[in-house]
């Protein structure tokens, strides 16, 4: 297995299955541009396997933590340590950013989440909620 930093649409495109849903192009364009976010796929055989995405968040007076926003590993390589793997790496890549840490968020009952981060090294902090906004795309 291979873990890359990918930059360009293309491969994004590429690994299209490894998302929710297809990538849209401009949320693409928009995302590889700014430097505070970070894409890692992991390949199997030149094979997209999984990817994580990360972003960078600064804040004045705590500074510049990493926000584990989703990990994805096809259905085909789940069980062989990719999710691992890439949240190790994004946690390798959030050191050498010089965040002071690394966080995420997912469900209670995502039994499969909860190891894969543990495992990569991710503690449960208790009693917190998450609230969401939801507002129409244009």
């Amino acid at each position: 297995m291979e873990i890359r930093r990918i930059t360009q649409a293309e491969d994004v495109r590429s690994a299209g299955h490894l998302f929710d849903s297809p990538p849209r192009p401009e949320a693409t364009a928009r995302f590889l541009a700014d430097e505070r976010h970070h894409l890692l796929i992991a390949y199997a055989d030149d094979v997209p396997a999984g990817m994580v995405t990360g972003v960078e968040m600064t804040h004045p007076d705590k500074g510049t933590e990493m926000f584990l926003y989703e990990l994805g590993v096809d259905e085909p390589f789940r069980g062989r340590g990719v999710g691992r793997a890439l949240v190790s790496a994004l946690a390798d890549l959030t050191r050498e950013r010089g965040c002071y840490g690394m966080w995420t968020i997912t469900e209670e009952d995502n039994e499969a989440a909860l190891a894969t981060y543990e495992r990569a090294g991710g503690s449960p902090e208790g009693e917190q909620v998450a609230l969401v906004w939801t507002f129409d795309r244009p």
